[in-house]
């Protein structure tokens, strides 16, 4: 057997092995594996999941060995991922660690900084959030003013962020402070905050989804350790657009990860509500526009692969995880919509014995998704980035 076989030979006894039977099973949102020194395991396979494949590192499988991932090459990844997908595995871990504020420490961060957070990151021991926003910086980030005073041996920061997610579940924060008022962008700091310090409180904020995991989150004289500075001082900005590559590309993966997920359950309720033709729904308007999404599904699906290879490659994803994070917007929005169509007046549902739990949450999941056009920057934003840095448009 080549190397790569006895890979996957190993690969698929262990998970058979290690992965628990309910970890095979779709995964309710009360269980999704955030992690942190605060989380609760309503499923307790969910926790063994995690420690076993954070064990092997796999919770972060290409991450480098030496910090606690896998230090897998591209083609063990691979195979790694067929074989989860085969077994239909949830994630082990869902975290703002592994998706943005990982592979920006990888980057920029010391070795200290490095041998200190990233273990974690793969652990789960610690949930991270995001400190960009602030009331009066949102689509012009760089004109944030949460402050970081130098007071010698430690920063003191006083400001306000907002649409901070799950700040109120979270352990620490990856936070933009401003450092120098001479300049706009150069003044800018990226910090690493305890959300237990004194100082630090997180206030929720309901949507019209009903719900939210949006947070204000208040900086009032937070005392932060010199060593929790990431990179250079004023060079945050950097590190920022670095970051927010990521996020858009996270974005627009969980869009096309939730749609993969609903379109079998969309076409049987299509079904059920317009009749079938032989196997086909009967409706031609309702069967040509779930073909249609489909179509636009996998294309983007294809596209986004592609454009992970060359990222890993070392070619960079760059301005174009504003295109994935637009378009990923504009596909799972349609999806909604066209899930309100087929389902029709049950899809409508607030509260009460006249709609079952899936019916209630596609309302809720309709109204949040236009959210999606707003978080990790506004889709007008993308629109702009995609003009200057990709398209090459002249301004007016």
């Amino acid at each position: 057997m080549s190397e790569l076989e006895t890979f996957r030979a190993e690969t698929r006894a262990w998970l058979e092995e290690n992965c628990p039977a309910s970890m095979r099973t779709p995964m309710p949102e009360r269980e999704m594996p955030w992690g942190g020194r605060n989380a609760s395991y309503p499923n307790p396979d969910t926790k063994v999941w995690m420690d076993n494949m954070a064990s092997r590192g796999w919770t972060a499988p290409t991450w480098p060995a030496e910090y606690g991932g896998g230090g897998l090459s591209k083609e063990e990844n691979k195979i790694l991922q067929e074989e989860l997908a085969r077994i239909k595995a949830r994630p082990a871990l869902t975290s703002f660690g592994l998706w943005m504020l990982g592979p920006a420490l990888l980057e920029f961060a010391s070795e200290e900084q490095k041998k200190k957070y990233i273990g974690e990151i793969v652990r789960g021991e610690i949930r991270w959030c995001q400190g960009y926003s602030e009331p009066g910086a949102g689509s012009d980030l760089a004109g944030l003013q949460t402050k970081a005073e130098d007071k010698g041996d430690h920063y003191l920061v006083n400001g306000q962020k907002v649409w901070t997610s799950y700040a109120d579940q979270c352990d620490w924060i990856f936070c933009l402070v401003r450092t120098d008022n001479s300049v706009k962008h150069d003044g800018i700091s990226f910090l690493l905050i305890d959300m237990d310090d004194p100082g630090v409180e997180a206030r929720p904020i309901k949507l019209i989804s009903g719900s939210s995991p949006f947070c204000e989150t208040f900086l009032t004289d937070v005392k932060v350790p010199k060593e929790n500075l990431v990179g250079e001082l004023n060079k945050g900005w950097t590190i920022a657009k670095r970051l927010l590559e990521h996020e858009r590309s996270m974005i627009s993966g969980m869009g096309m990860g939730a749609g993969a997920a609903s379109m079998g359950g969309m076409e049987a309720v299509a079904k059920e509500n317009f009749g079938t033709d032989g196997d086909r729904i009967a409706d031609p308007a309702i069967r040509s526009a779930i073909a249609a999404h489909k179509m636009d599904q996998q294309a983007f699906g294809l596209t986004m692969k592609r454009a992970g290879e060359e990222a890993k490659a070392g070619q960079g994803m760059g301005a174009a995880a504003s295109m994935f994070k637009y378009y990923g917007t504009e596909v799972n929005k349609r999806r909604f919509e066209l899930l309100l169509d087929v389902m029709g007046s049950q899809a409508l549902g607030w509260e009460g014995d006249g709609f079952d739990s899936k019916e209630l949450a596609v309302t809720r999941s309709w109204l949040r998704s236009k959210g999606n056009s707003i978080e990790g920057g506004t889709s007008e934003v993308q629109l702009n980035v995609i003009a200057k840095r990709v398209l090459g448009l002249p301004t007016a």
